[in-house]
């Protein structure tokens, strides 16, 4: 193999060589930044892009991925699965139940461990869960470094909101066993965002973004302020029993039945068969989500009988309906976090593999207004893969900082962005003669601190007093006029009956977001303007939310200064 290929320069020296990972609990993905510049998600020797993040073990030999899934039927106690939320973690806080149809987690000598026979010998190892991790990252390492040609020395890693400092260390040291430095533990809503807005040519826009992160075992849904391409995580909501596992089950029941039915035999009952009904149900539920309908088989099910059905989507959607809620009403309940309303979002991203159901994404739609962007394949043409959005805001931010020296990659890093203080209430302007409700916002609120931003104010004419104030967003509800009854002239008892029905098409209340003016900051007078003039308006906060207001006429000579201290404006500190 040449030095190129082993990712070594000519004089020796090694080539930094960086890749974005996203190790979820049921699948992995890697991804880089291609020699034309474009991420690219990297596909394993299987050509998996989405790798199951599983390892087997026959007779000493190591299978990953999609061949070692393969063996939760006929080798699932050599099999380890659902490892990813274990390390770094107690035995006595973990739920090892996802673990039920592969090899169990132990306790042992104060460790997780995992008795699986990974060498020849009929005697169990007990493999810690550091391990195990360390031979699935090897794992992946080895497939990118066969897909680029180079060698992996570094990784920025997507994680949920919710990982702690223990298990980024665990996760750490796993890294480093294997010479890979993680320069980065990057939040998964972060990952996402990042994604999309790299092909955004609006992506410093300022916006309130939804990101629902919806996996194999577990969902986490985040709240994500993008103020001047800066993110600010504002609120997260997590439920660790929620993801397309339940879906599967809903199948694995509806199959089972319809076959317990015909065969007097419960297939659920048996370990095997109970396997092969599961792999068989996720894979029937991906057909669904591109397909209006789909074929169960699997041969010799049980008691040595094939069985054979199919479902359509319909079907589907509803014996899976209670579980579809759920996923609605976790995304209801991180903007209830937040003290949000949904016409405070302005945009949703679907992430991980079991937002590609159509259902979910339909459901999440009907929540928002139609101002609201929902970027979902069911929903967007142009969306992404779900799938894929964590390992591709990755790679983005490892290409950005595979340069940078290790204390600068510190001080840059997304989480400090969150407890910088903000301001919880937008800074905006109303100009004379205008109603209240004209406020214009020039600083949105759960913006981090410094900050600076400028407003252009035309269409002006005469004397013009520019007020700048704060203002807090507010619901402003608009109840339609009931319809006016058409005259009775001799109606019947069934004419009423029709105009009670009617009732139910009254229209519905009208919700729409607007600003409340409250404290006010600085005030500037303009006279004798020419018709069409414009006013330009700049608020700079500084770290000490201390605020420095500049109102000038476009075109004119000077300008208007004002400055006010941070412990006028104190009420305006805040945190994420």
């Amino acid at each position: 193999m040449s030095d190129e290929t082993n990712g070594v320069a000519a004089e020796g020296s090694p080539e930094q060589y960086a890749i974005g990972i996203s190790f979820g609990n049921s699948y992995s993905s890697i991804a880089h930044i291609s020699g034309e510049g474009k991420v690219e998600v990297i596909a394993n020797e299987e050509g998996d892009r989405q790798i199951p993040s599983i390892l087997s073990y026959i007779e000493g030999e190591e299978f990953h991925g999609t061949q070692a899934k393969a063996q939760l039927v006929r080798n699932s106690k050599n099999t380890i699965a659902f490892f990813r939320d274990y390390i770094g973690r107690d035995y006595k806080s973990i739920d090892p139940t996802p673990c039920h149809g592969s090899a169990h987690p132990i306790e042992d000598e104060g460790e997780i461990r995992f008795p699986v026979r990974d060498t020849e010998s009929d005697t169990p190892t007990k493999v810690p869960v550091l391990e195990v991790a360390t031979r699935h990252l090897k794992r992946l390492k080895n497939s990118a470094s066969d897909f680029t040609g180079k060698t992996i020395t570094a990784a920025v890693v997507a994680v949920p909101t919710d990982t702690n400092d223990e298990q980024k260390a665990t996760l750490s040291k796993a890294a480093a066993n294997v010479d890979v430095e993680i320069l980065q533990f990057m939040p998964e809503p972060i990952a996402a965002l990042l994604a999309y807005d790299s092909r955004s040519s609006d992506a410093g826009a300022d916006r309130l973004v939804l990101v629902a992160d919806f996996g194999g075992n577990r969902s986490d849904v985040a709240i994500v302020a993008s103020r001047g391409g800066m993110y600010s995580i504002l609120a997260t909501a997590h439920d660790y029993e929620l993801g397309g596992s339940q879906l599967d089950l809903v199948l694995v029941d509806h199959f089972a039945k319809e076959f317990e039915k015909k065969n007097k035999t419960d297939p659920r009952k048996h370990e095997r068969s109970l396997a092969k009904l599961k792999l068989e149900s996720e894979a029937v539920k991906k057909t669904l989500s591109q397909s209006n309908s789909a074929t169960f088989s699997v041969e010799s099910l049980a008691d040595g009988v094939d069985f054979r059905s199919t479902i359509n989507r319909l079907r589907y959607e509803t014996v899976a309906f209670k579980v579809f809620g759920r996923f609605t009403r976790l995304v209801e309940e991180v903007i209830k976090k937040a003290g949000l309303d949904v016409l405070d979002i302005d945009e949703v991203i679907l992430s991980g593999g079991t937002s590609n159901t159509p259902k979910i994404a339909k459901n999440i739609e009907q929540l928002f207004p139609e101002s609201t962007q929902i970027l979902a394949p069911a929903t967007t043409s142009t969306a992404l893969n779900p799938s894929e959005l964590s390992a591709r805001g990755a790679a983005l931010q490892a290409s950005l900082i595979q340069e940078f020296e290790k204390d600068d990659i510190d001080q840059s890093t997304h989480e400090m962005v969150t407890v910088t203080p903000h301001l919880t209430t937008a800074i905006g302007y109303l100009v004379t003669g205008q109603p209240e409700d004209s406020f214009a916002a020039i600083i949105p609120p759960d913006t981090a601190v410094p900050a600076r931003r400028t407003k252009t104010i035309d269409g002006l004419e005469g004397d013009i007093l520019v007020r700048i104030v704060e203002g807090e967003r507010a619901i402003k509800v608009t109840k339609p006029e009931p319809k006016a009854k058409p005259e009775t002239n001799g109606a019947t008892d069934d004419d009423d009956d029709e105009d009670d029905d009617s009732e139910d098409d009254e229209p519905e209340e009208i919700r729409e977001k607007i600003w409340k003016p409250t404290n006010k900051l600085a005030e500037f007078v303009f006279r004798g303007l020419k018709k069409n003039s414009k006013v330009e308006v700049t608020v700079n906060v500084d770290a000490e939310l201390s605020l420095s207001i500049t109102a000038r006429q476009v075109g004119g000579k000077g300008g208007i200064r004002g400055e006010i201290k941070s412990a006028e404006t104190a009420h305006q500190n805040g945190s994420a």
